[in-house]
């Protein structure tokens, strides 16, 4: 991977830039956790997930159906709490 990256300039930039996308979440999620309700936090999941199927990020994959056990370990809590 190390020698593909040095060696093909493309790749490198796309991979940094799938990089830094993934961190920007990790701190835009963390930060969610920290200051913001359940309610929230539930309400900007969702929006996550209808951008990556308007978007079409993985076209022909099949999204499964969320229960509401997943739904509340996403947003940081349990399914009965708000």
């Amino acid at each position: 991977m190390i020698r593909s990256l040095h060696e093909q300039p493309e790749l490198s930039e796309k991979f940094m830039a799938s990089l830094l996308t993934r961190n920007l979440d990790l701190e835009e999620d963390l930060c969610d956790q920290l200051f913001n309700h359940s309610e929230k936090r539930l309400a900007r999941a969702l929006l996550k997930l209808a951008r990556l199927r308007e978007q079409g990020f993985v076209p022909d994959a099949n999204i499964p159906a969320l229960s509401h056990e997943i739904l509340a370990e996403m947003v940081g809590t349990t399914e009965n709490s708000s």
